[in-house]
């Protein structure tokens, strides 16, 4: 196809979506709307997974100190803790800074804090884990054998927080495809509908076309465009509308969730993910109007 020729069919796809405005709109909504879920979802993905790079950034576990806990017991869970193979370093932790720590993560929480009276948080040592990607099995029986000190209260192992963060990463993702998925569906089926009165609306001029020697291409060309422009126009309206998401939540919603901000949060595409959306809102137009033209030809 030469240039003359596909500058024809563009001009002829502009001329489509002129004049089937009212119908175009509706499917300019839906394609909008599919790829914007879609982006959400992804979004959402993106910030899950982030929170779950920081979580393992120092995977540690925790041996949190009871309040009756002697000097020489302290000093045993210690010993205990640094001369374990799977340890790096070692951290303890005083009420002091623990409490100072939880006012810096929980700033809202100030006040339940400070009308208790006294500081609740208990003493702690952090053993922080050469290899936080190891096996579970190593790391178990070394919280079995620590739990079992005279002066341990109890243990927390955060690698699980960050697993859980990073499954719930991957429902996302599946969250994301089948509800974006069904919506692109639909997106499809209605540009689909939106090509085909359009054809139907031309379809005397189609008729003189093939009888002056039109080939079916030269015919085709501006409806497939006019699919395609449109699913561009979607996708790329869409990706818009995901980032400027990820940039007013935490300004205006973000703040409300407290504590869940951290998980509920949206973080910007990459730009392969944004031109992703633009592709796929492109293949989507292009396929519903390809849809279109089988059942109009066919017919």
């Amino acid at each position: 196809m030469n240039g003359r020729k596909i500058g024809r069919a563009f001009r002829d796809a502009g001329g489509h979506l002129r004049r089937g405005k009212p119908r175009h709109a509706v499917s300019f909504a839906v394609l909008v709307l599919s790829f914007l879920m879609a982006g959400l979802f992804l979004s959402l993905s993106n910030n899950l997974r982030s929170r779950a790079r920081i979580l393992s950034r120092d995977v540690a576990v925790v041996v949190y100190l009871s309040p009756s806990a002697t000097a020489a017991e302290r000093r045993t869970i210690e010993d205990r803790v640094r001369l374990s193979p799977l340890v790096a370093s070692v951290r303890t932790v005083t009420p002091e800074e623990a409490g100072d720590r939880f006012l810096k993560e929980f700033p809202d929480l100030r006040d339940v804090l400070e009308n208790l009276g006294r500081n609740p948080l208990p003493a702690s040592i952090e053993a922080i884990l050469r290899d936080p990607a190891g096996p579970d099995a190593p790391i178990d029986r070394m919280i079995d054998g620590l739990r079992r000190l005279p002066g341990v209260e109890d243990i927390q192992f955060n690698r699980r927080w960050s697993d859980r963060v990073r499954a719930l990463g991957r429902l996302s993702d599946a969250v994301g495809v089948v509800v974006g998925g069904l919506l692109i569906l639909m997106s499809i089926a209605v540009v689909s509908g939106a090509v085909r009165l359009n054809i139907l609306s031309r379809h005397e001029e189609i008729s003189i076309l093939h009888l002056v020697g039109a080939t079916n291409g030269y015919i085709r060309g501006p409806f497939l465009l006019e699919g395609l422009i449109l699913g561009v126009a979607g996708g790329t309206v869409a990706a818009g509308l995901v980032l400027l998401a990820a940039r007013l939540f935490p300004l205006y919603l973000g703040h409300s969730l407290g504590a869940l901000q951290d998980l509920i949060g949206f973080e910007p595409l990459s730009l392969l993910q944004a031109a992703g959306l633009v592709a796929g809102g492109g293949l989507a137009g292009l396929l519903g109007s390809l849809a279109a033209l089988g059942r109009v030809f066919r017919s």
